[in-house]
């Protein structure tokens, strides 16, 4: 008897998933999404089933919907089970103006949709997770469920609303200990996503607000811990400011602005500053408050206490001492406080008390366990198998 391609996929017919039923149930937006994941064009995706870019606008438009002899050939090409393409999941779509880009102009088109598409794809997990594991109650002025309810939120003024979220989080006026996981503990979901899912060299970072508020800390500054934790507290900026992403300038100055007076309040920082330039004495600031020179730097001309020809001079000093003691980058690898483990810990717990597995939560998410893995940060503890030739 001659096999066809559906017969050659394991566990197919077991789960009763098959080309006709994924036809008939097709859920236009998951190969959206699965597209987008997948950095890939209408005309990349067509050229690969052999059909015209128009016909994949089409499916995706819910015009008409993919054969069920091209089910396959999609569910290859883009890398998902073929269940992958059924509706009726729970999902959460976002678009540009619900999410806030750190380098928006230096961000394509298409790195921002997958950039998206892996959001939404984290809102998916996190929905997953709570239906068993109560997560931390989203502890955000103002926010409630996606949306900002008039006169409960964080002053509009950056740093009156960084003193405020200090003194509403009891952090008292020295430095922020283990900023992630307090954003967590708050119940922010923190995300720092495999580098192949988001670009390094042009997504930074973004934030979005949607159901519960996101942040997602990219890998290319995860190689100091210093610049990470900045990034972390201009997220937390925008998801106290900012309901709208609009990404003008104006926002991520006001980020920029929110994360300083967050991390190193001026009523602290400023008795301990140097009147003149001392890069020593700011290394020696760096360790105990957690942020970069380069940031105190800009704060020692932020309150007025070196000019603007001082400061040139002083980033210039600091790119020569790049490398030396006391000047090296840290890896946020090295301080577990500064690492998310919201979504993992939450697995480990329901796989505790609920016998909950990866294959499981892979079958329910419509994944392959693999994505599953990674986007809870879960590597493969059995034994490796190892032939010798």
């Amino acid at each position: 008897m001659r096999r066809t391609r559906q017969d050659l996929i394991p566990g197919l017919e077991e789960r009763g998933v098959t080309p006709r039923a994924v036809c008939d149930g097709f859920d236009p937006a998951r190969l959206t999404q699965a597209r987008r994941l997948a950095e890939m064009t209408k005309k990349d995706v067509a050229e690969r089933l052999g059909v015209t870019p128009a016909a994949v606008g089409q499916y995706e438009t819910g015009v008409s919907r993919p054969r069920p002899d091209l089910i396959p050939g999609l569910a290859e090409t883009l890398d998902v089970p073929l269940s992958f393409f059924l509706t009726g999941r729970p999902s959460n779509r976002l678009d540009a103006s619900m999410a806030h880009f750190r380098s928006l102009r230096s961000t394509p088109k298409a790195q921002r949709e997958r950039a998206l598409a892996f959001a939404e794809q984290v809102w998916e997990l996190t929905y997953a997770l709570e239906l068993r594991v109560q997560l931390p109650v989203v502890d955000l002025p103002g926010f409630a469920g996606g949306e900002v309810h008039p006169g409960e939120e964080l002053p509009t003024e950056p740093a009156a609303a960084a003193r405020e979220l200090r003194r509403r989080w009891n952090l008292g006026d020295g430095p922020v200990t283990h900023l992630v996981r307090r954003m967590e503990s708050h119940g922010i979901v923190v995300v720092l996503p495999p580098a192949a899912d988001i670009s390094a060299a042009t997504v930074d970072a973004f934030s979005s607000r949607a159901a519960r508020p996101l942040a997602v800390l990219t890998p290319n500054r995860a190689d100091d811990v210093f610049r990470h934790r900045f990034t972390a507290a201009h997220e937390l900026g925008h998801l106290v400011l900012h309901g709208d992403a609009t990404g003008d300038s104006r926002q991520e100055k006001e980020a920029d602005a929110f994360a300083a007076e967050f991390l190193t309040p001026q009523a602290s920082i400023l008795p301990l500053l140097p009147r003149r330039m001392d890069l020593a004495r700011l290394a020696e600031l760096r360790r105990t408050w957690g942020v970069s020179i380069h940031s105190l730097i800009y704060r020692c001309r932020e309150l007025g206490l070196i000019s603007d020809a001082t400061t040139s001079r002083a980033y210039q000093r600091l790119r020569a001492l790049d490398g030396q003691p006391g000047f090296t980058a840290e890896p946020v690898s090295s301080y577990s406080g500064e690492q998310p483990a919201l979504l993992r810990q939450a697995f480990e717990l329901a796989a505790e008390e609920d016998g909950l597995t990866v294959e499981k939560l892979a079958r329910e998410l419509a994944w392959k366990p693999a994505r599953v893995s990674e986007l809870l940060g879960v590597t493969d503890q059995r034994p490796v198998l190892r032939l010798v030739r």
